[in-house]
């Protein structure tokens, strides 16, 4: 007779379908979604919406800044009061396309057609306007896995990619901004994932399987047109996709199929909005800001209003992009020359050289010379004898070459074709959009364009490299293991701190302020207005001198109106509130009520304290 299992047996049984359960991929990415959500919902309407948020807000309404299509509204001669039913009058579709071109250069549109009907759906609250921001960039986790999972085919893996992509502080910082980067990062990376996705179909042989995969070719077409009309910039993941194609395949039908995606999206969407919408001025203004930032390069490069723009020399164009590179790798984060000094990236990088140098002849194998694992330690270490600054950082710094060279392991680790060419893939989507600010750098003669987040479509990319390094790092002697894990840890600690400084609105490159943001007050005004007014009251709005640059931004007024325009689309709809701009001073939103005309002060603007 069979014996019956023990108690103890049935109970380790159990234990082990337990573990199971709890380790089973489809149960850990659930989690690091939830991870991911979590990370971005945290403080995501604690702090006001900064200067291009505003922007956002007021294009998704029709109003363009400072009343070119409202001069009825504010400007009527003879009328010296507005209401804000009056500034809510209906709009047709141009205002919408003047308010683009003059906010966003006309870029951004299909972004705004998205938020426009999520605001009519959930209200323009600022935790509403950045919800989409937080959903994409959440969404950005689960293709990441499913990416490495699929084309480096390792559940692991692709679990150990998504969870850094959940903590990636770049994703989190701009998750909390209602503006098109999540989301358009979000279509360039599924438009990658439908772009392999069709080459897998046409290397399919079967007579059933190798047909022609439309409803992933129509897919693709919508991904492209969205996300270059997300933002102008996604287009250099798809000439990421072009030139893969042209070195790696030789299917004429799949050249064709792709060939009409790209054709549909752009007579569908992208062409009109050119030729009919605010994407016709694009050029005209892209043509003008060059000249600008250009003279300014030249003539004022440090106080201009518009940060530090340097000639366009190769020493600059250097020091402009060395953070911009470093902080696509999680393991780089926050090398920079400015904060570090140059000369020791310098020694930090040539130690680290040296490090690579003794591991690659002498300490791979299974027996590795002692003073092998003293030696590539102390090299790390070393270079604080002549640092000028004494941070742990250049440690980090020290160790990058080895983490590179790890990442070329990983690399010569793979023998199928397919999974390399993936790899060359994931490579120049990583390197190309950043060499192509560069390359615009050179041609308009000035470094402005050189920023994070414009290298942004390249972060999920370079993640799944990180992913493939920190796997590999468990791959080595136990000697270089513990050493780079030390080094790993060192970096997680500045991970968190710059977390930490994002939450507090203390990370000026992620959040553009080096000072704790309020919660919006333009908001804060408008519920204070709704609880005081009265009728035969009259609100008075801080108006300052313009000083319009072009004819874009010249109005039909040298007053602003941009506190009564932000305080206004807090306002119930169809109310009849008296308003009127106050050209005597220029902070204050005053409450003067009718019959006593007593001034309470509704908000302090205290300059540009409060205008972020």
């Amino acid at each position: 007779m069979p014996h019956s299992p023990t108690p103890d047996r049935m109970m380790n049984d159990n234990r082990s379908g337990l573990f199971a359960q709890l380790s089973s991929p489809r149960l850990l990415i659930f989690l690091i979604l939830i991870l991911a959500l979590g990370l971005r919902l945290y403080k995501s309407s604690v702090h006001g919406l900064y200067l291009d948020e505003k922007f956002t807000l007021v294009n998704t309404q029709g109003v363009s800044l400072e009343g070119f299509n409202q001069h009825d509204v504010f400007f009527t001669s003879g009328k010296t009061y507005f209401t804000p039913k009056e500034f809510w009058k209906e709009k047709p579709l141009k205002d919408y396309i003047r308010a683009i071109i003059q906010t966003d250069i006309g870029n951004s549109p299909s972004h705004y057609a998205l938020l426009w009907a999520w605001i009519e759906l959930f209200g323009l609250s600022d935790l509403s306007i950045r919800m989409p921001s937080i959903i994409f960039s959440t969404l950005i986790v689960g293709v990441v896995f499913l990416l490495v999972r699929r084309y480096l085919r390792s559940e692991s893996l692709a679990l150990l990619c998504a969870f850094l992509t959940a903590i990636e502080p770049f994703f989190i910082a701009y998750s909390h901004m209602a503006r098109n980067y999540c989301m358009t990062i979000f279509m360039t990376l599924l438009g990658t994932y439908l772009f392999l996705r069709i080459l897998d179909r046409r290397k399919l042989r079967s007579p059933t399987a190798g047909k022609q995969p439309i409803g992933l070719y129509i897919g693709y077409g919508l991904s492209f047109a969205i996300a270059t009309l997300g933002h102008y910039l996604a287009i250099t993941i798809f000439m990421c996709h072009g030139l893969y194609l042209l070195l790696f395949n030789r299917d004429l039908k799949t050249y064709i199929g792709l060939g009409l995606s790209y054709i549909a999206g752009a007579v569908g969407l992208i062409i009109p909005w050119f030729v009919f919408g605010g994407g016709k001025y694009t050029f005209q203004t892209l043509a003008y800001q060059a000249k600008l930032y250009g003279g300014l390069a030249l003539t004022n490069p440090y106080n201009n209003g518009f940060g530090i723009i340097l000639p366009a020399t190769i020493a600059n164009v250097v020091k402009k992009s060395i953070p911009v590179l470093a902080d696509l790798f999680m393991f780089s984060n926050g090398l920079s020359s400015d904060t570090l000094a140059f000369r020791n990236l310098v020694i930090a990088f040539a130690l680290g050289c040296v490090a690579v140098a003794v591991v690659h002849r002498f300490g791979r194998g299974r027996a590795v010379p002692t003073w092998v694992s003293v030696i590539v330690p102390v090299l790390l270490i070393v270079g604080f004898a002549v640092y000028s600054v004494p941070s742990a950082r250049l440690i980090v710094a020290a160790a990058v070459p080895l983490l590179y060279y790890l990442l070329y392991q990983a690399f010569a680790g793979y023998r199928d074709r397919s999974e390399r060419q993936f790899l060359f893939l994931l490579v120049l989507m990583t390197t190309v959009p950043t060499m192509f600010l560069i390359a615009i750098a050179f041609r308009n003669g000035h470094t402005y364009g050189i920023t994070q987040r414009y290298s942004g479509f390249s972060f999920p990319y370079a993640l799944i490299l990180v992913g493939l390094t920190i796997r590999q790092v468990f791959r080595q002697p136990t000697y270089l293991r513990l050493t780079l894990v030390a080094v790993l840890l060192i970096q997680s600690y500045y991970i968190g701190e710059l977390l930490y400084r994002i939450y507090e609105d203390q990370a000026p490159k992620y959040t553009y302020y080096g000072h704790y943001r309020i919660e919006n007050p333009y908001n804060t005004a408008a519920e204070r207005i709704k609880k005081l007014y009265v009728p035969g009251d009259t609100v008075l709005y801080p108006s300052a001198r313009t000083a319009p640059r072009d004819e874009v931004e010249n109005t039909y007024t040298r007053h602003s109106i941009i506190d009564a325009q932000y305080t206004n689309l807090y306002l119930p709809k169809d109310a009849t509130y008296y308003q009127r701009m106050d050209t005597t001073q220029t902070d204050r939103i005053i409450l003067v009520k009718g019959k006593s005309g007593q001034r309470t002060t509704i908000f302090d603007f205290e300059g540009t304290k409060y205008r972020y």
